[in-house]
């Protein structure tokens, strides 16, 4: 189940890790040499293990304002092909353009949803710059030289989701990604008598550069994020039923470890209390049904103004079905009456979530917990006429009271699950998971 996870996490986290945002064909072959050295570079990358890059991201989001990600290969400045436009009375052209700043960016709000295995992010830039060279000419003069177009409050949206193809391989698909701007400020030297008579064409050319630019830096983005990461996919042993979700697949699989490790049916420790002069003796004490649980909503985590991550679900199981040995004795064991009982619950579902620090030093705190404990069914034998009484107070009196039961429970529940979060460092477990990682790493991500 943790390897299902921790691949989702990985896959999720693949277009920070490592993001390749190549120009044109053109471009590739003066930036990055030959396929040679291009092979030999990924190569060597992929030879670099991922739990060191993770815990270069965790000690970076431990600064009090982390910008960017570590690690992060995303070209910055990255260059822009040459660009031309026509206007009514002139034509631009642009070369030598590089925009500045992709890197600086912070993210604000990442939900991640399990089940669905999408991820949807929002990241913020504050300045994005735009330098290059330009050119502009009319039927009776020219003007040439450096220009600078500064775009402030920059926010980029992306939402990507894994897909099961037909021969059953996840493959990441087509990533669905926006960038939007609130000011724009440019600056073109050289204009001289130009920059009055044409003021007009100059106010326009800013939203002509972004408009050229953003469907450039898009459209790699998507190519080469989704090319790296069906790459590294495609290392995974594993095929997926496109039935069902895997995440709901890795729950199947999760159900089938709890039975193999004797977790269900369950016994439970003899229970033993004196009650005045009566002692009651509960034996033999077995649980079904514990590993019919399942995803009643959806499981998610998400990333809160850039400093809290919120991790979200919601499980429950079936029926449970439960028998026992009861003994009670009066007066030492002079008088006493033995029998059986068996009982049912309708269900037992748990709704919570749990807040996290982006520094992950801190402790966690839980957040939300709600419990629904379904009708409880008993019959017992053994006890005559008492049998009536018993299975009265027990299947009664419990489901009328069921939800000031829960309500009486949750928060002492609570209360001990956050005594527990206390001593719980999320920095110190991840370091010690991430082993696993390295070993899937080495088998080639083979389950």
């Amino acid at each position: 189940m943790e390897k299902y996870f921790i691949l989702f996490l990985l896959i999720s986290c693949l277009s920070v890790l490592k993001v390749q945002t190549n120009d044109e064909e053109n471009y590739n072959e003066n930036q990055l040499g030959s396929g040679n050295e291009d092979e030999d570079d990924a190569k060597q990358e992929y030879e670099i293990k991922l739990s060191d890059k993770i815990i270069e991201i965790l000690e970076h989001y431990q600064q009090e304002d982390p910008i960017g990600i570590p690690g992060s290969t995303i070209p910055d400045p990255m260059s822009i092909p040459p660009l031309k436009h026509s206007f009514s009375v002139a034509t631009m052209n642009f070369k030598n353009v590089l925009v500045h700043g992709l890197s600086k960016f912070k993210i604000i709000h990442m939900h991640t949803d399990v089940a669905k295995m999408q991820v949807n992010v929002a990241l913020d830039i504050d300045t994005l710059l735009v330098h290059g060279n330009y050119t502009m000419s009319t039927f009776f003069t020219r003007s040439a030289g450096p220009f600078t177009v500064k775009l402030n409050d920059v926010s980029v949206t992306g939402l990507g989701h894994l897909a099961v193809e037909r021969k059953g391989h996840l493959t990441l698909q087509e990533i669905a990604m926006d960038v939007t701007f609130k000011k724009i400020d440019m600056n073109f030297e050289n204009l001289g008598f130009m920059g009055n008579v044409f003021q007009g064409i100059i106010n326009s050319v800013g939203n002509f550069l972004f408009d050229s630019i953003k469907p450039f830096i898009l459209s790699q983005a998507n190519k080469n994020i989704r090319g790296d990461a069906n790459k590294q996919i495609k290392k995974i042993d594993k095929t997926f039923p496109n039935s069902i979700s895997p995440f709901d697949m890795a729950i199947a699989e999760a159900r089938k470890t709890v039975r193999d490790r004797g977790y269900d049916p369950m016994k439970i420790e003899d229970y033993n209390n004196t009650l005045g002069l009566m002692d009651v003796h509960l034996t033999h004490t077995w649980v079904t049904g514990l590993s019919n649980f399942y995803r009643n909503g959806n499981i998610t985590i998400e990333l809160l103004n850039s400093s809290l991550i919120r991790t979200s679900f919601d499980v429950g199981t079936q029926r449970l079905k439960g028998s026992s040995h009861w003994d009670v004795g009066v007066i030492g064991g002079v008088l006493s009456r033995s029998g059986t009982f068996a009982f049912t619950i309708e269900h037992f579902k748990v709704k919570a979530s749990i807040n996290q620090s982006i520094d992950t030093r801190e402790h966690p705190i839980i957040d939300t917990l709600d419990l629904d404990l379904g009708n409880i069914q008993v019959r017992c034998n053994g006890a005559g006429t008492a049998d009536y009484i018993i299975e009265f107070l027990v299947n009664i009196l419990p489901n009328l009271l069921r939800y000031q039961i829960m309500d009486a429970l949750e928060n002492p529940l609570k209360q001990r699950i956050q005594t527990i979060l206390n001593t719980t460092s999320i920095d110190s477990i991840a370091r010690d998971k991430l082993h696993i990682l390295d070993d899937m790493q080495t088998n080639g991500f083979q389950f």
